[in-house]
This record gives C-alpha cells, sequence and structure tokens, in this order.
C-alpha cells in the first residue's frame, strides 16, 4: 500500500505537487497527465528520490526519507531509459549487480539470478553485451534487474517512451504477469485498459481519480480544451 498525505514540493519558486492526498491499495495503478503535471516528481517521493516540502508519503508502511534502505529495497524503480540502469558489460554480471548488497546465499542469488533470466526471455543473452540488445531487450533487462531484488512494489516512471509497438504490447504482458503491486506513468493510455485504477494529474494536483475509462475520458477532455 502507497500513501501521500498532503503531500507538496516546489522547483525553486514553480509549485510541482500541490496538496496530494491519495491512498493507494490496488495492484495495478496508472498515473497520467501532461509534460509539467507532477508526474515524475510523485513517482520520485515514492522511493525517496525526492523529499517533499511538505506532506507524508508512506510505501508498505516505510517512510522514504526516515528508512531509505528498506524503502529502496521495497519499491523498485524503472526509469525512462532503459539503457541509464544497465552498468555492467554483460546482461548476466548487470542482473547480478542487483544481488550483490542483499542478505541472502551465494546459492540463492545464483538461483534468483537464473529464475529471472528465464521470466523475462532474457537466459540465452546471460554472456552477450548489455548495451547491444534490442530497446525491447534493454527494457526487459531494466526490469530484470529492478525484479531480481523481489521488491514489493514497483514504480515505473514512463517505460514505454522509446518502445515501437511490439515492444510496448510485451511491456503490457510483463506488467500483468507481475505479482508485485505496480504504478505505472505513461503517455500510452492503452495500457493502462486491465488497470484498476488511474489517478489524472494536472499542474501539480489530482483532478480525476476512477476506473481506467472514466479516467482516460477526463484527461482526453482536458487536453482537448487545451489543445
Amino acid at each position: 500500500m502507497i500513501e501521500l498525505d498532503r503531500v507538496s514540493h516546489r522547483l525553486g519558486e514553480r509549485p510541482v505537487l500541490r496538496d496530494i492526498t491519495l491512498t493507494l491499495v490496488e495492484r495495478r495503478v496508472g498515473i497520467i497527465g501532461a509534460n509539467g503535471s507532477g508526474k515524475s516528481t510523485l513517482a520520485r517521493t515514492l522511493n525517496g528520490l525526492v523529499s517533499p516540502d511538505e506532506g507524508e508519503v508512506r510505501a508498505g508502511g516505510l517512510d522514504p526519507r526516515r528508512q531509505q534502505r528498506e524503502v529502496r529495497r521495497a519499491v523498485g524503480f524503472m526509469f525512462t531509459d532503459a539503457s541509464a540502469q544497465i552498468l555492467m558489460p554483460t546482461v548476466a554480471e548487470d542482473v547480478a549487480l542487483s544481488l550483490r548488497d542483499l542478505p541472502i546465499s551465494a546459492q540463492e542469488k545464483e538461483t534468483r539470478l537464473h529464475e529471472t533470466l528465464d521470466f523475462f526471455g532474457l537466459a540465452d543473452h546471460a554472456d552477450q553485451p548489455a548495451q547491444l540488445l534490442s530497446s525491447g531487450q534493454k527494457q526487459l533487462l531494466a526490469f530484470a534487474g529492478v525484479l531480481v531484488r523481489r521488491p514489493e512494489m514497483l514504480v515505473c516512471d514512463e517505460p514505454s517512451t522509446l518502445l515501437d509497438l511490439a515492444n510496448v504490447l510485451r511491456l503490457q504482458r510483463t506488467l500483468a504477469e507481475l505479482p508485485q503491486q505496480v504504478v505505472l506513468l505513461t503517455h500510452h493510455l492503452e495500457l493502462l485498459d486491465d488497470f484498476d485504477r488511474v489517478v489524472v494529474l494536472d499542474e501539480g494536483r489530482v483532478v480525476a481519480d476512477d476506473a481506467p475509462a472514466p479516467a482516460v475520458a477526463e484527461y482526453r477532455r482536458l487536453m482537448g480544451v487545451r489543445a
């Protein structure tokens, strides 16, 4: 469960988040809004990358300000550009890096590594140079590096932005199969069709919070007024 209580944040003199209160208990939650609406800042408050100026955040009962290590283990974070999350030369080495600081046995790390590579269809690429993968495979590798740690929640900040249609559909299938609670920020609205809940942000405020169809309809109406 993710809780935000009267969360506000500014960048310099510009308000980015304005008095946001949300309790997210659903398995699949989408967050949508125009560029500059505050989506990415909101996402980063969930694992401590951003500390709000006002209000409180809880992720799985943890306070990102005071329990950063625990929160980083509980909340996996996917950035827009998968390449930025790939740090090691080969596919297997990159996933193994995410396991390095976990307090589990070497055997358990090895087991998790192979299970995760299998789940994401990367087992046959284990020894290949990671940066030579296709864009879709890089996205899967970035997911593998996050999920091999088995977080309770996964926050994805526009992970479909650099993907073609085939890989967007693959991403949709991957998200549907995950056991974790997923919070997805996206401009690909069709990814949200089977989600449980969609929150619409505009100028740092929640302006709609509903099932996917009515929330997306309100977002389209809002954008149509400004077109």
